[in-house]
């Protein structure tokens, strides 16, 4: 097909809190409430009964990734990224078990990549972008669900043939039971404290070219019915100025609950819509509360100097908050800016104390509009021997 965004490499650029909001934009109509609003009520819908999105921090089966196929989207960097991404992949292995789908006839050379301690399995994907293509993990009465939310390549800003398909193969391949959702959205549109709280960006999911016609009533109350929530955050997002429409997993993280890190740009960043987002973030949730009536605390994460970091180009994303929560172990860029590298360090560390706090370089796939967190998908429950 021809893409109006060529890949999602051309589409990103470096940004000051991707997934906060352009001021004065919301698609609400009249009595559907606000962006960048708390909302519990909706039409009246609570959190269905038994079932439950856990955090992050709880503990893994396993760790999903994708190797990367298409030429069309990475070109002359497609090796660079496969040895980002293999590199990520070799890492998480000393801490949890690590699943790299890759196309049957690239499987081979991903798994000599990644190394024995990571199992390749041939599942046909066409990007790395595991975060958003696998199934969202939910608990329905202590059993896991995968909840498939019908990846049409954001939008359909990018070729998505075979990752469309990924939430059936890779949850028959598992046994895992799946849930088709009534709604269109990727998984890094998604933070949870496990307790019931969600924050989400109106751009990401409150979008025609995901869910034409649903108001932001409509889809909280989805929100609600199909992951088990209790309470909706809303940030207003940002649209059409990345190929995601601003997820909320490089602005703003849970690390326990009523406790978020922000995304903040370095001091000498020009201020633009995207620092301003990040602003109106932190306005919104200073004065929100969680599912459980708490406040939020909120600690800033400051970005690298973009002029002291190793990596390069318009589309590179330099947020620490792309973080990923292992078992055991925290994986969070490394940029090259050594003071920035080491304060963000310093941060996750004091947040998740009991945790080992590993740097990894991923310059290409940053250059690509990603990060740690977007190349990976854990899947709840008991870690697999």
């Amino acid at each position: 097909m021809s893409l109006p965004l060529p890949s999602r490499r051309s589409t990103l650029r470096a940004f000051a809190g991707i997934g906060a909001v352009v001021l004065g934009a919301s698609a609400c109509g009249p009595g559907e409430g606000t962006a960048g609003a708390a909302s519990t009520a909706g039409d009246g819908v609570t959190a269905a009964k038994g079932l439950r999105m856990g955090a992050e921090w709880e503990s893994h089966a396993r760790t999903f990734m994708s190797w990367p196929a298409l030429e069309s989207v990475w070109e002359e960097e497609l090796p660079s990224v496969r040895k980002d991404i293999a590199r990520i992949a070799r890492t998480i292995a000393e801490y949890e078990y690590v699943v790299m789908m890759a196309r049957p006839d690239q499987q081979a050379a991903a798994q000599k990549a990644c190394g024995r301690d990571v199992e390749v399995i041939p599942l046909a994907v066409d990007d790395l972008w595991a975060r958003d293509t696998v199934p969202v993990f939910v608990e329905q009465d202590g059993d896991v669900v995968g909840v498939d939310f019908n990846f049409n390549g954001w939008g359909d800003k990018q070729e998505h043939t075979n990752d469309a398909r990924v939430g059936r193969t890779l949850l028959a391949e598992y046994d895992i039971p799946r849930r088709k959702a009534p709604l269109v959205a990727e998984g890094g549109s998604f933070e949870t404290d496990g307790e019931g709280t969600l924050l989400i960006t109106e751009s990401s999911i409150v979008n025609d070219n995901r869910n034409r016609g649903k108001s932001q009533a409509q889809i909280e109350n989805e929100l609600k019915r199909t992951l088990g929530i209790k309470k909706v955050i809303w940030l207003a997002g940002v649209r059409g100025q990345d190929i995601t429409d601003a997820h909320v997993d490089s602005l703003v993280r849970f690390t326990a609950p009523g406790v978020v890190l922000l995304d903040r740009a370095h001091p000498d960043t020009p201020a633009d819509s995207w620092s301003r987002a990040a602003d109106q973030a932190k306005s919104v949730l200073s004065k929100a509360k969680d599912a459980k009536g708490r406040s939020f605390e909120i600690i800033d994460l400051p970005q690298p100097d973009l002029y002291e970091i190793t990596g390069e180009g318009d589309d590179f994303v330099s947020s620490y908050a792309n973080f990923y929560v292992a078992n055991d172990a925290v994986f969070m860029p490394k940029f090259g800016d050594r003071k920035a590298d080491k304060r963000a360090r310093s941060i996750l560390r004091e947040h998740f104390p009991k945790r080992d706090i590993v740097p990894v370089q991923i310059d290409t796939i940053a250059s690509g509009g990603g990060g740690i967190h977007c190349s990976t998908h854990d899947e709840p429950g008991k870690p697999v021997d």
